[in-house]
């Protein structure tokens, strides 16, 4: 049996858990040596917390709200990190809207879009590989694909604004990000909002491939 808990730093533990913080510890399950129980409030029954039951919390450290993790939740739990898996998209084709594929190659645009973030910022904000995974469609013989104005709707509603928050509207670092300083293919000349193509979701296949040049530079001075 498996409970999973969401944004579990956000949470308040006490309220969690209560007196189970304690009982969740894995030799204090029932049938463990040192297992204990607890009398619950209402019903005045024993109760206790079987061993076959997992508890699963997940958490963004990109807020920054793990520093401040009760102490107690660190203890009884092990931390698995997650990262962003650019190659979950190595088999996923983008196509225009007759059906054809377009030379976009979202692993590589990904992985250049997290250098650069990761250049600028840090490790902890980069961009998710569900993204782009949550627009994506089967066609009847198992191909995986996404469509090109699919593509355009995660940039213009999801990565700029997260790039917007993570930059504080500094349009010369997303447009760094973008690789897209001197090409305005996602934020107009004047630096102030995103393109008209992108606003009607019609940014074309250069646009795209453009990301990923000069991609060997993304980590160091010379984005």
């Amino acid at each position: 049996y498996v409970i999973i808990i969401d944004e579990i730093n956000r949470g308040n533990i006490p309220s969690i858990f209560g007196e189970l913080i304690t009982l969740i510890e894995e030799d204090k399950r029932e049938g463990m040596p040192n297992a204990i129980s607890v009398k619950l409030p209402y019903s005045k029954e024993d109760f206790s917390v079987p061993s076959n039951l997992y508890i699963l919390g997940t958490m963004n450290t990109a807020d920054r709200s793990i520093a401040l993790l009760d102490i107690a939740l660190r203890r009884r739990f092990e931390f698995e990190e997650l990262m962003p898996r650019p190659d979950l998209l190595k088999d996923i084709k983008v196509v225009d809207d007759n059906n054809n594929q377009l030379d976009i190659d979202l692993e590589k645009l990904l992985e250049c879009l997290n250098k650069r973030i990761e250049k600028n910022l840090d490790r902890n904000k980069t961009i998710g590989h569900a993204y782009f995974l949550s627009f994506v469609e089967e066609d009847s013989s198992g191909q995986k694909y996404l469509t090109l104005t699919d593509l355009n709707k995660i940039f213009k509603n999801k990565i700029i604004p997260l790039l917007q928050e993570y930059f504080y509207d500094d349009w010369e670092k997303i447009r760094e990000v973008l690789n897209d300083k001197d090409t305005g293919y996602f934020i107009e000349k004047d630096r102030s909002r995103i393109s008209q193509d992108l606003d009607s979701l019609s940014l074309k296949e250069d646009a795209f491939t453009n990301i990923y040049k000069n991609c060997e530079n993304a980590g160091n001075n010379q984005v």
